[in-house]
């Protein structure tokens, strides 16, 4: 039961992160008219104070001696802060510049966009599927491009930004609210002086606005942090392969605010391009559960083996023994016979 209700919660846990990332596009407007720059370094001010304050409240702390003592991982650190602050500056530019649906097509490839810096920068190899998906991508930012009548930079951009920004948090393996912490710490003191020099030739929104717009520029911090929280209670919960499935919920859903909310242009090019990456993500999909579901059955089988094996084993080692004690006991009684007295003495000893 208790199993049953852990696994729940994390699906619901995985979908309120999902579903966050998903609706995000509805946010970014309403903190206009401050620029994309300047709502990105409020971002970055602001998440670092509000991860920093659930750091204190879990009093977990224990991970920054570890970290400043590797200078490796501490460039790691930066080069992801920078990687996810350029991913952050187009996707807050993109939403409101009216580019939300182009937005969404960079987090639609960017499993396919993973797949191939695996085999480019890790040299990791694919299973034939995974081909297949990968060149039906290829060929939808093909028709993408000739629809756009240019390459879909913005989905390019935040595809290959956030692929990067996934290898190097691979390598630095840290927790999510850790490797926020300490990549809105990097981005800290650059985005506060902006904000300072902005505030110091009049042109910063913060507080000109009213408190509300304020509170708005302040809760990108919780915008940012609230959907990693929930993203790592779902890690924990549920199987990957759940995860991987869940991931689609984000672009999707800001696939269709673009369509029907904001009502963003959808030419037959448009909707071809898009097809051939459904169906690019529809193989991919297909063929992770497949392996998925062969691996855990090879896995199974494997056990059963060793099970048998052990039961045969442990079967084969009572009957060997026995024969073994049958044999003694018969050669015994032949040798000790004449010497009655010498037999029966270890008898007596229990009775002491």
């Amino acid at each position: 039961m208790k199993t049953d209700d852990e696994g729940r919660a994390g699906l619901l846990y995985g979908i309120g992160a999902y579903g966050m990332w998903g609706l995000v596009p509805l946010f970014w407007p309403l903190l206009k008219p401050a620029g994309a720059v300047e709502i990105l370094a409020h971002r970055m001010v602001w998440s670092l104070v509000v991860v920093g304050v659930a750091l204190l409240a879990l009093r977990r702390w224990g991970w920054i001696r570890e970290l400043v003592r590797s200078p490796r991982k501490l460039g790691l650190i930066t080069f992801a802060a920078t990687v996810i602050t350029i991913n952050w500056g187009v996707y807050i530019w993109a939403v409101n510049a009216g580019q939300v649906v182009e937005a969404s097509l960079g987090y639609f490839i960017n499993p396919l966009v993973t797949i191939a810096l695996g085999v480019l920068l890790l040299k990791e190899r694919l299973r034939p599927a995974q081909w297949v998906a990968v060149g039906v991508a290829a060929t939808a930012v093909l028709v993408l491009s000739i629809g756009y009548g240019r390459p879909p930079w913005i989905s390019l951009i935040l595809a290959f930004s956030f692929g990067v920004y996934g290898l190097v948090k691979k390598k630095v393996n840290i927790g999510g609210l850790e490797s926020l912490a300490a990549e809105t710490a990097v981005q800290f003191l650059p985005a506060l002086a902006y904000l300072l020099w902005l505030g110091s030739q009049g042109s910063a929104t913060f507080g000109a606005e009213g408190a509300g717009h304020a509170a708005l520029l302040a809760a990108t911090g919780i915008v940012t942090a609230a959907p990693l929280v929930c993203f790592g209670a779902a890690a924990i919960r549920v199987p990957l392969s759940t995860l991987g499935l869940l991931q689609y919920l984000a672009p999707l859903f800001q696939f269709s605010l673009g369509v029907l909310y904001f009502h963003e242009a959808m030419p037959p090019e448009r909707w071809a391009g898009f097809s051939l990456v459904w169906l690019a993500l529809t193989i991919l999909t297909w063929d992770a559960l497949r392996t998925a579901r062969r691996s855990r059955v090879e896995a199974e089988a494997l056990a059963e083996s060793l099970v048998n094996r052990a039961l045969a084993d442990t079967t084969s080692g009572q009957a060997t023994s026995g024969q073994a004690t049958s044999g003694q006991a018969a050669t015994g009684h032949a040798v000790d016979a004449p010497e009655n007295t010498a037999a029966s003495a270890p008898a007596a000893q229990p009775g002491r």
